[in-house]
C-alpha cells in the first residue's frame, strides 16, 4: 500500500484558492476512482471534486468553510496504485446545479508505464447516468472546455436518440407522385402567377348579420330546395360594384401588352376537387338573379368535382371568388388567377362582440382577403372596391335595389 496525495487542482480562471463546501467522504472510508469526494466554491462557482483513484481516505485537508490553496493538500489516500503526489491539472469551474465539471483531476503517478486516460472527459455524475441509460459518450457530442460532456451535451443526446416505444412506430418509406396532368397545369399556373404578378393584399372585415338574416329567411320559405350560402350574396353584390370598379374586371393580354375591360361579369368560383384547385365559371353572372345565381354554382361545383365540366365550363373568367367555407379561417392570401387582375377570398363568418352603435353587442363577422394585380389596380381603387362591396353586404337591400 502506499499514500497517494491529492492536491487541489487548478480550478481556472486565475482561482488560487477554494472553499471547502462539504465533504462527501470522512477517514477510514474506501472510495473509488470517480467518485466525488468534495464539493468546493470558488468566487465563481460550485465545483464537484471526483477522486482521482481508488483507495481509502487517511486523512482530509479541511473542514468545511476553510479555504485551501490550489495546489495544497486536499485529501490523502492509501492506495495500490505506485503514486506519490497528485499534479494541480485544471478542472472547469462548472456550477453543480446546471453542468457539473467534467474532467477529473489526472495524478502523476511515479510508474512511468502508467497509461493516459482516454475516455471521454466529463464529471462521474454524467459518466455513471450515461452507463444507466446504455450510452456510450464517446458518440457524445462535447461542448464543455477542453473538449468536455456537459450535463445539457447528454440530455440533448439523449432527446435525440429514439426510444425503444418511438421504434416499434417510426415508419420509413417515402412515396413518389409523379406531377401530371392537372396538378402539373396547376403548380405551373399558380408559380407563374407569383413569379410575375406583384399581388397587393387587402384584407377588411365584414357585419354580415343583416345579410345572415336574409339567408336564413330566404332559406326557410323553400325548405325543400338547396339551402342559399354566401356566394351568390357575394357574386351579385360584386356584379354591382364592379360597375364603379371596371379595372378591376379585366384580364391582361401580356402578348398584346393590352389590358381588356369586360363589360360582362364571368365569375370564376374556386372550388376544390379530388384533381385539385379548379376554376369553373359562371357566366354573365351580371344577367342573372340570386337564385339563377346559386343554381349555376352549384351546378358548376357538382360538375367540377365529379369531373364532368367541361373545358369551356372551366375558362373565360373576368374575376374570381375563392372560398373555403366553414375551413375559411381569420384571413388568407388569395392567388390571382392569371390573366385576371384581381380575386376575391371569402372567410369564415362568426359570431364575436362587437361595438355597433355605441355599445357592445354580437354580431356576425366576416373577412373579405383580396387580391390585386398591382401594375393595373392601385391601391385606392382596390380599397375602394372591397369598401363597397363591404357596404353592399352590411346593408343587403342594396344588392337588390
Amino acid at each position: 500500500m502506499s499514500k497517494f496525495v491529492f492536491n487541489l487542482p487548478d480550478l481556472g480562471e486565475g482561482t488560487v484558492e477554494a472553499e471547502v463546501v462539504e465533504w462527501h467522504v470522512a477517514v477510514g472510508d474506501v472510495v473509488t476512482e470517480d467518485q466525488i469526494i468534495a464539493d468546493v466554491m470558488t468566487d465563481k462557482a460550485n465545483v464537484e471534486v471526483p477522486s482521482p483513484v481508488s483507495g481509502k481516505v487517511v486523512a482530509l485537508g479541511g473542514e468545511p468553510g476553510e479555504l485551501i490553496a490550489v495546489g495544497a493538500p486536499l485529501i490523502t489516500f492509501e492506495t495500490d496504485a505506485d503514486v506519490t503526489v497528485a499534479a494541480s491539472k485544471p478542472i472547469a469551474p462548472v456550477a453543480t446545479q446546471a453542468n457539473p465539471p467534467t474532467a477529473k483531476p489526472t495524478p502523476e503517478r511515479a510508474s512511468s508505464t502508467a497509461k493516459p486516460d482516454t475516455r471521454p472527459l466529463t464529471s462521474p455524475a454524467i459518466r455513471k447516468r450515461a452507463r444507466q441509460a446504455g450510452v456510450d459518450l464517446s458518440a457524445v457530442p462535447a461542448s464543455g472546455p477542453g473538449g468536455r460532456i456537459t450535463r445539457s451535451d447528454l440530455d440533448g443526446y439523449l432527446q435525440e436518440q429514439p426510444s425503444a416505444t418511438s421504434l416499434q412506430t417510426m415508419r420509413t418509406g417515402v412515396d413518389e407522385i409523379k406531377v401530371v396532368g392537372v396538378r402539373r397545369a396547376i403548380a405551373r399556373r399558380l408559380s407563374e402567377s407569383k413569379r410575375t404578378i406583384p399581388h397587393f393584399a387587402y384584407v377588411e372585415e365584414v357585419d354580415v348579420t343583416e345579410l345572415e338574416a336574409l339567408r336564413v329567411h330566404l332559406n326557410s320559405e323553400t325548405p325543400d330546395a338547396p339551402g342559399l350560402t354566401y356566394l351568390p350574396f357575394l357574386g351579385m353584390a360584386l356584379v354591382k360594384v364592379l360597375r364603379q370598379f371596371p379595372q378591376c374586371n379585366a384580364t391582361y393580354d401580356e402578348a398584346r401588352g393590352l389590358i381588356l375591360r369586360h363589360h360582362a361579369v364571368h365569375l370564376g368560383i374556386a372550388t376544390q376537387s379530388p384533381d385539385g384547385l379548379k376554376v369553373p365559371v359562371v357566366r354573365h353572372a351580371e344577367a342573372r338573379g340570386l337564385k339563377d345565381l346559386a343554381s349555376e354554382i352549384r351546378r358548376l361545383a357538382a360538375a367540377t368535382r365529379d369531373g364532368s365540366a367541361t373545358p369551356k365550363d372551366l375558362s373565360g373568367s373576368t374575376i374570381t371568388i375563392s372560398s373555403l367555407g366553414r375551413l375559411g379561417g381569420i384571413v388568407s392570401t388569395p392567388i390571382i388567377n392569371a390573366p385576371e387582375v384581381a380575386i376575391i377570398g371569402v372567410n369564415k363568418s362568426v359570431e364575436r362582440p362587437v361595438v355597433y352603435g355605441g355599445q357592445i353587442t354580437v354580431r356576425r363577422m366576416m373577412n373579405l382577403s383580396s387580391s390585386f394585380d398591382h401594375r393595373f389596380v392601385d391601391g385606392f381603387d382596390a380599397a375602394a372596391l372591397i369598401q363597397a362591396l363591404k357596404e353592399h353586404l352590411e346593408h343587403p337591400a342594396k344588392i337588390f335595389l
